[in-house]
């Protein structure tokens, strides 16, 4: 029977989740969670990417088989296993926006944990204990914006840019982003309004 919930959970979330058995905590016991973890690895339905972190593989249909795990959601799962609040560094959150095409070897978050990495294939993920300044407490989305603009610096944000940060948001999202930013730093602040408005001016031409 918890067989059954187990993959319901894992094939409601969808292909690319990636996951630990704390996840699954609600549904039995630790050791029933292992054991039939251990199988579906071993049937192929999930793949084993660390100690304890799976994911439900993407399909890859140009390389007939399964695309790379995501960097980013495992950062997620295993922060989420150990209670660790994350936020993407500077770095991280350009290539979240898609400002950054580089394939990055080090995928870097700020957090209330303690230093640690992981290495992921040819990839590491480093969590680095640091307080996040101007993105603490925020959302998600709010807080990779804020860390992308951090990152970029206030006199190197150009129109493409503008249109790129404005893209990563719906248009009715953004006042929930102002809502929570409305204490960081000035010009930051003045950057997502700016944003915000070539959100809104694609959106009404659509």
């Amino acid at each position: 029977m918890y067989t059954g919930k187990i993959l319901s959970r894992i094939y409601g979330m969808k292909r690319g989740w990636c996951f630990t058995p704390k996840d699954f905590l609600d549904l039995t016991s630790p050791t029933a969670i292992w054991q039939t973890l251990s199988r579906l690895e071993k049937k192929g339905t999930i793949r084993r990417l660390l100690r304890g972190v799976y994911d439900y593989p993407e399909k890859n249909s140009f390389l007939q088989g399964y695309a790379s795990p995501d960097p980013d959601r495992v950062a997620r799962a295993i922060a989420r296993s150990k209670s660790w609040n994350i936020v993407p560094d500077g770095n991280t959150a350009l290539i979240l926006i898609g400002l950054s095409t580089q394939i990055p070897a080090e995928w870097g978050y700020l957090t209330n944990g303690p230093d640690s990495r992981y290495d992921l294939g040819n990839q590491r993920i480093i969590f680095r204990k640091q307080p996040a300044k101007d993105a603490a407490g925020l959302s998600r989305d709010s807080a990779i914006l804020v860390q992308a603009i951090k990152s970029l610096g206030k006199d190197a944000i150009e129109e493409e840019t503008l249109r790129k940060l404005g893209e990563y948001l719906p248009p009715g999202n953004w006042d929930k982003t102002f809502k929570e930013c409305r204490y960081v730093t000035a010009w930051i602040l003045e950057i997502l309004k700016k944003a915000a408005e070539t959100s809104r001016f694609n959106g009404d031409r659509q």
